[in-house]
């Protein structure tokens, strides 16, 4: 196993030695591979190490309808745990999977190694240089708030109790992303251990090709261990929904459209058909009835974003308005994702435009008087910042795209067995407006869903990285590019 390290990561990163090289592969000796393979996981891993029976091996994540059964799972302890399992994958034919706050939605089968990054949970704040050092266990509400204390923020997802590498390896798509971009945009180094098992920090100079595309390649090239990150000078915002009864969704639809059309790009807005729960937690007039929730945050001043909202309340009286003065550490109230787990299936398409055609498609599949297993068909604007091309390239495309489309669906209940059926059909009645797809918006491992989440030179340069730094195939699960 070779070590790229630079010397500014060997002298701030993790110990990143490896004094220990994987032996050569011993499975082809009659010895069982099993056995063989956790001699030489307990013989290099620091971490603990759980097979099925062992107390600490159940792997239930947050979508607890994702099946996950490796052969092992590792907590690993630091960097170096993570380069040693990829070690002994690569000399006994096994796959890597990763898991940090459970949010991934692809099964994990029992040929694979699943590491828990729990305990990379490094999160430091430089006020100085506006940044943060982050582990890959950190979840964002962490980062979230130790960066309050300085009156920083930093580009976080819709929820905040989603992990930092999971959302920067798949893009980043926030409440702010038409003011700032995407959160992969604004990432100045990432530590990484690639499937050949190299252990690298990948900068704008160094290791240019892995910097490229572990922002927006997911896990193809390598599995992040430590990122810094871009903090902003943020302490509050104006944020919140409006919420209409489904009986006003015609009107609130069309004239979203209409009035995403002028958006400034210190705006950000998206759309939710939801059918909520009675349950507890739901707020009682959204509890167990269709709604539709316009999301919106902003970093103007309260007056100016009370302006520019303004056409969106004159629309129907709201059944709950939320929109105002927002702590920062208070963004996730903006989307009000579930933050305990459920059992879901999702997926989404981009869209080259939102039309009057595209409108009536979606009310036929999610409007008020539609039976619909769907929890939430949800429309995000996008443009602004996001279509700009970043500073640095990375492997996120489609960033001409004018919405993001999401379905979502509760695995759960009478309508569990149409969820999957419903979500195809809502986004093959869309496709004559779809324009490829984002990562993080489908759970679909689907080699031909993965690489419509790229255009097609970024998808052959990435296939072309992964046989350079995966050559065994050692992180071929999931969703990555091949």
């Amino acid at each position: 196993m070779s070590q790229h390290i630079t010397s500014e990561s060997a002298a701030t990163g993790p110990d990143l030695t490896h004094p220990d090289p994987p032996r050569p592969d011993p499975t082809g000796d009659g010895a069982d591979p099993t056995e063989v393979r956790l001699t030489e996981l307990r013989r290099r891993i620091r971490g603990g190490i759980h097979v099925p029976g062992d107390p600490a091996y159940p792997t239930a994540g947050f979508n607890v309808a994702v099946t996950r059964n490796p052969w092992a799972v590792v907590d690993v302890c630091d960097a170096r745990d993570v380069a040693d399992v990829v070690a002994v994958a690569g000399v006994t034919a096994t796959t890597v999977a990763v898991a940090a706050t459970g949010h991934g939605g692809t099964d994990v089968g029992d040929g694979s190694i699943l590491v828990r990054t729990a305990a990379l949970d490094r999160c430091e704040v430089d006020p100085v240089s506006a940044t943060a050092r982050v582990g890959a266990g950190v979840r964002w509400q962490t980062v979230i708030e130790q960066a309050a204390r300085h009156g920083l923020a930093p580009l976080c997802g819709s929820a905040p109790g989603v992990g930092v590498a999971g959302l920067i390896s798949g893009g980043g798509i926030g409440p702010l992303v038409r003011t700032f971009g995407a959160t992969a945009d604004h990432v100045r180094s990432i530590e990484v251990v690639t499937g050949d098992g190299m252990l690298a920090r990948a900068t704008p100079e160094d290791h240019t090709d892995l910097f490229w595309g572990l922002r927006g390649g997911k896990a193809t090239l390598g599995l992040i261990t430590e990122c810094v990150i871009d903090l902003f000078p943020l302490s509050e915002i104006v944020g919140g929904a409006l919420y209409f009864d489904a009986a006003d969704a015609p009107e609130v639809l069309t004239a979203w459209q209409r009035w995403c059309a002028d958006m400034p790009r210190s705006a950000s807005t998206s759309l939710a058909l939801l059918r909520l729960p009675d349950l507890p937690g739901v707020p009682r007039p959204l509890a167990g009835r269709a709604t539709i929730a316009v999301r919106f945050a902003c970093v103007e001043d309260l007056g100016t974003a009370t302006n520019i909202l303004a056409p969106m309340r004159a629309v129907a009286t709201p059944l709950i308005d939320t929109v105002g003065m927002l702590p920062y550490p208070a963004i996730g109230a903006i989307h009000a994702d579930p933050v305990e787990p459920i059992p879901s299936h999702d997926d989404g398409t981009l869209l080259s435009d939102l039309p009057d055609e595209a409108l009536e498609v979606l009310l036929r599949h999610a409007g008020p008087d539609v039976r619909t297993p769907l929890l939430m068909v949800e429309l995000r604007l996008l443009g602004g910042a996001y279509a700009e091309e970043p500073r640095v390239a990375g492997a996120l495309s489609h960033r001409r795209a004018s919405h993001n489309l999401h379905a979502v669906g509760v695995l759960a209940g009478p309508g569990a067995a149409s969820v999957r059926t419903a979500t195809d059909a809502l986004l093959a009645d869309m496709s004559a407006w779809a324009c490829g797809r984002l990562p993080n918006f489908t759970a679909s491992s689907d080699p031909a869903v993965i690489r419509s989440c790229y255009d097609d030179p970024t998808a052959d340069r990435l296939a072309r990285l992964a046989r350079e730094f995966d050559p065994r195939g050692v992180l071929a699960v999931g969703q990555v590019m091949r």
